[in-house]
């Protein structure tokens, strides 16, 4: 093709035809430039729809991420309501109720010492912001909503840090000193598994009347009450969060079925 025209060229200057030569020359200048803009163009249209593929790829495993964040949401709020009624219950013996069911108090009261910290699912996060990805997020609602998202996670985390150190000051160092755990931990095992596992094995009632004078064990399960409420209230919100991103995901993988 390059020959052919430079022989049309050639072929022009031979014959004197000046002018003739400068307006083909000019033409087949022109006729490459639009041949290199429709090759950026392509290459462009390429591009962009090679990050959108990318963006897309990350948004379906925010949106796995994010669903099992949910579910770990609500076993987290089940097990903490759980731990605010065995709080409750062992309350209620701390302003005089009669202390009758070893098992059962015995039970609400390692309830409470048992707790463990949420986390939660957030790998597709992770690898967006380690990898400076996040800015393939297009949609300024579901990057604002994850990074939301981040920000009460890090206010639960505190929360979680915060009971952390109640429990210790007021509930697990008193109850050292005058409970003895051997025969409650395997009591609470035998409960919690049906007898299958653990031991049926009596409680020291003597031991338990000594932890209801202590007004520091009392306070430690007002605290526990409070606190297990007050991350109740965050993992709910987190839920709300999770979801609202949920719907703005589906909303983008949504428009690409319409592409």
């Amino acid at each position: 093709m390059i020959k052919f025209f430079r022989k049309i060229r050639q072929n022009l200057l031979a014959e004197g035809k000046t002018g003739k030569y400068l307006k083909y020359a000019i033409g087949e200048i022109v006729l490459v430039v639009i041949g290199i803009l429709i090759a950026l163009q392509i290459n462009n249209a390429n591009e962009a729809r090679k990050l959108r593929n990318q963006e897309l790829h990350y948004l379906k495993n925010l949106k796995t991420d994010l669903n099992l964040n949910i579910s770990e949401l609500d076993k987290y709020i089940t097990v903490r309501n759980s731990r605010i009624e065995s709080a409750n219950y062992v309350l209620e013996h701390f302003e005089g109720k009669p202390l009758t069911d070893l098992n059962a108090f015995a039970f609400h009261t390692t309830n409470i010492y048992i707790w463990q910290k949420f986390t939660q699912h957030d790998n597709t996060f992770q690898e967006l912001t380690n990898s400076g990805n996040l800015a393939l997020i297009s949609n300024d609602t579901i990057k604002n909503g994850l990074l939301n998202l981040q920000a009460l996670y890090k206010k639960l985390k505190n929360e979680e840090e915060h009971f952390r150190f109640d429990a210790e000051i007021l509930l697990y160092e008193p109850s050292y000193g005058v409970l003895d755990l051997n025969p409650i931990v395997k009591n609470f095992t035998y409960q919690v598994t049906d007898g299958n596992a653990g031991e049926n094995i009596e409680l020291p009632k003597a031991n338990y009347e000594a932890m209801l004078k202590d007004l520091k064990q009392k306070n430690g399960f007002v605290m526990a009450v409070y606190e297990f409420s007050v991350m109740n209230a965050q993992f709910n919100e987190m839920k709300t969060m999770c979801n609202a991103i949920i719907a703005s995901i589906d909303n983008e993988l949504y428009q690409k079925n319409d592409d």
